[in-house]
């Protein structure tokens, strides 16, 4: 079987786990040509480590000519090589979904993913179930039911901190409080590094416009809880996943990648 190219945008703790994954002997389909990300020595590690190159541009990453750019950097990073990835006719496997919570952005996405036969591919991040939820709304609008989807997340105080929505009496609280309430799209507004998950579930149900998102601090709490609900009449839909640290979304990454190279997909 032809080996695929891969290319690696984001050196960190998410992109380390992609990067051992493939070392592994996990991405089985691929060769990793090249690595990227904002800091020279974090690149170079991995690039060691996985065998590939370490690039100091994404356009001396895009000219190893990969089949799959995959992504575990950050909104604002997914902002600026989105499309020029897919304008190289790369297919993108995107894990910072909020980015896609901008609309004109996401219009200009679509369109350039379009026009130069390539994919963008949602990792399923901290969650899953997206299947099922694209079920519900896809019944919704065929048979033009009235739909309510949306997430409500559960956080400790100290994941919290240094956004728009901790108060210091987080931290000596008793009780759970809601810091925040209302749809995807107001939460990636509010909290762009922290929502990702939020976009995502509403991109696979009403949308990031309408798609509601709840935010609960919790005492004590260590980890994420999400819980994600697509319904209409007759039918209900609930996802419901906890991890204590983020590393979960790394492998997603992994997981996505090996069944889009697998004779059975999932």
């Amino acid at each position: 079987m032809e080996q695929k190219k891969l290319a690696l945008v984001g050196c960190g703790f998410l992109g380390n786990i992609i990067a051992d994954a493939y070392t592994a002997g996990l991405l089985e389909g691929y060769r990793l040509v090249g690595a990227y990300s904002r800091t020279a020595a974090k690149t170079a590690a991995v690039a060691e480590k996985a065998g590939c190159k370490a690039c100091a541009s994404l356009d001396e990453l895009l000219a190893l000519a990969p089949d799959y750019v995959a992504e575990a950097a950050s909104v604002q990073m997914v902002k600026e090589m989105a499309l020029p990835v897919l304008r190289h006719g790369a297919n993108l496997v995107l894990l910072s979904i909020g980015a896609l919570a901008d609309a004109p952005f996401r219009a200009e996405v679509e369109a350039a993913a379009r026009a130069n036969s390539a994919k963008v591919h949602i990792a399923s991040g901290a969650v899953g179930g997206f299947d099922v939820l694209r079920t519900v709304t896809l019944m919704a609008q065929a048979q033009k039911l009235p739909e309510t989807a949306g997430i409500v997340t559960h956080k400790g105080p100290q994941s919290l901190q240094n956004t728009p929505v901790f108060e210091g009496r987080l931290l000596t609280d008793a009780e759970e409080s809601r810091v925040l309430s209302g749809t995807a799209a107001d939460a990636i507004a509010v909290l762009p590094a922290k929502v990702n998950v939020a976009v995502a579930a509403s991109l696979a149900t009403t949308g990031p416009d309408s798609a509601t998102a709840q935010i609960f601090s919790v005492p004590g709490f260590a980890g994420d809880d999400h819980c994600i609900t697509a319904e209409i009449d007759g039918v209900k839909a609930t996802v419901d996943i906890y991890s204590r640290t983020a590393e979960i979304a790394g492998w997603s990454v992994v997981s996505l990648l090996r069944n889009l190279a697998a004779p059975i997909m999932f």
